[in-house]
């Protein structure tokens, strides 16, 4: 199987690069290295992936369509993980994920419908399209059409743009809706990885609404295993468009959270109450009935577990960076 994986340094695509290697896949990753978080980290996920004789690294913004479809044209399966992440440096950058998230996935879009031999096109949207007002657990069936931030607003649109293409040139794709994903080798930017930063540098964090906020924490190991099913079970009929939530129908208190990273790390937070900001829902929770009827898709790493495993990794991390 020859895949096209746009965001192959991120935290996500690095797994899923992982786990498509593992399988024999020949992989061909492509990332444009941008520094909205520590590049260190993304060449050492590239690093570690160059050690498959399967794998190639092109570095190309998607954006940029003739860069990317030099790259090539012969994929059985497109696995677009490459997005502008972060719902609240969306306020402050909004043509970053106009450039990323719309003209990038409109991009992927078009190489996918020049791809005769495409089977399937997979892609990452996010939690955050439910928006304002959605009966929990969120599942793929409610209304999608109170976008709390930029961030979500794109995502909604790549998805509306998929079902497009899906419907004119009879490309099948799948959209995965990923739950608040953490875990090692994961992004700076997570209030996870930023909250074990602050507390072992002696910073202070900021709770929002004293830590009562609630998130389904999803565990990376699960995520991927999700994504996997996906690829394997692509849609049977010509030009059909599929959305899917990733999750573990779990919501977890973030208090709980910072909990755990003090237990781990050995140290407490320096906490600052704040008040909610507006882009920020107060509770996400993933309904996985469709995905679990696919592919018997069921979580399997708790948020006691999965922290374990992260700050393990962390320390690591911490000592290899210095």
């Amino acid at each position: 199987m020859k895949v096209l994986l746009t965001g192959a340094a991120g935290f996500i695509g690095y797994h899923v690069a992982e786990a498509l290697l593992s399988r024999g896949a020949l992989v061909a990753g492509v990332d444009d290295l941008n520094p909205y978080y520590d590049v260190r980290l993304k060449h050492a996920r590239l690093d570690r992936l160059a050690a498959h004789d399967g794998f190639r690294f092109h570095r190309v913004d998607i954006a940029d369509h003739a860069a990317l479809r030099a790259v090539g044209d012969d994929w059985d399966v497109i696995v677009h993980l490459a997005a502008q992440a972060g719902v609240r440096y969306s306020i402050d950058n909004p043509f970053a994920y106009a450039a990323a998230n719309l003209v990038g996935h409109l991009s992927v879009l078009e190489v996918a419908r020049h791809v005769p031999r495409l089977k399937h096109l997979v892609y990452a949207s996010s939690s955050s399209v439910y928006g304002a007002g959605t009966p929990l657990p969120y599942a793929e069936t409610a209304r999608a059409d109170r976008p709390q931030s930029l961030y979500a607003a794109t995502k909604r649109a790549d998805e509306l743009m998929s079902a497009a293409y899906a419907h004119l040139y009879g490309i099948r794709q799948t959209g995965l809706r990923f739950f608040t994903v953490y875990g090692p080798w994961g992004r700076p930017d997570m209030a996870y990885f930023g909250f074990a930063e602050a507390i072992m540098a002696g910073r202070p964090i900021t709770l929002y609404e004293a830590g009562t906020l609630k998130r389904d924490f999803t565990y990376i190991d699960d995520i991927v295993e999700g994504v996997m099913g996906v690829i394997e079970h692509a849609p049977a009929e010509v030009g059909a468009h599929r959305i899917f939530n990733i999750g573990n129908h779990r919501a977890e208190f973030v208090r709980d959270l910072v909990q755990l990273l003090e237990e781990e790390l050995g140290r407490k937070a320096v906490i600052v109450d704040a008040s909610r900001p507006p882009a920020d829902p107060v509770e996400t929770c993933a309904d996985l009935s469709a995905l679990a009827e696919l592919t018997g898709f069921a979580p399997k790493t708790n948020l006691n577990q999965g922290i374990k495993k992260f700050v393990s990794w962390y320390r690591i991390w911490c000592a290899e960076r210095g």
